[in-house]
């Protein structure tokens, strides 16, 4: 179980976060077409996972934004944006707000991610949605980089994870 906060509040979540050098849980989530995507999809690359409970936040609207721009800038690497919203909210919000470096990832058809994971929130106002985590996986699905959002109303550090990728 991981601690983490919510507006100072302590909540926790179902299991614990891989590790770095762990290898990373396989995972299947659902594009906003509602195609399926795979982590075999990305088995050649370096692989971000940018982890958030809702789009309809301004935090999560940011970090989609500010790695989208990152992203356009990086060789061989794929960014996912992975939340619990619909794959429908996640188009729209691609489509509305320009965005077309990231991937879109819905897990709410893959309950088990964020158990497999340790990122759903079990407790508080946020229970059942995803907590906030960056988590960068190397070729072979092995964690290089684990940045657990202690407070979810807080950004993740852009620039520990950009410079892990530059490894």
């Amino acid at each position: 179980m991981e601690t983490v906060l919510f507006k100072g509040t302590p909540c926790h979540t179902c299991g614990t976060v891989p590790g770095i050098g762990e290898t990373a849980p396989c995972y299947h989530l659902t594009a906003p077409d509602l195609s399926q995507i795979l982590c075999s999809d990305f088995a050649d690359k370096r692989v971000v996972l940018n982890i958030f409970p809702s789009l309809d936040t301004p935090v999560c609207a940011t970090s989609v934004r500010r790695f989208n721009q990152e992203a356009a800038s990086l060789d061989n690497v794929a960014i996912i944006c992975v939340s619990m919203d619909l794959p429908f909210a996640m188009g729209r919000f691609c489509t509305i707000e320009g965005i077309d470096n990231v991937i879109f990832g819905s897990a709410f058809r893959s309950p088990l991610f964020g158990q497999k994971y340790g990122l759903q929130l079990v407790d508080g106002p946020l229970a059942g949605l995803l907590t906030r985590c960056v988590l960068i996986l190397d070729e072979n699905r092995r964690v290089i980089y684990r940045d657990l959002v202690h407070e979810i109303t807080s950004e993740p550090d852009y620039a520990a994870a950009l410079k892990a990728l530059q490894k």
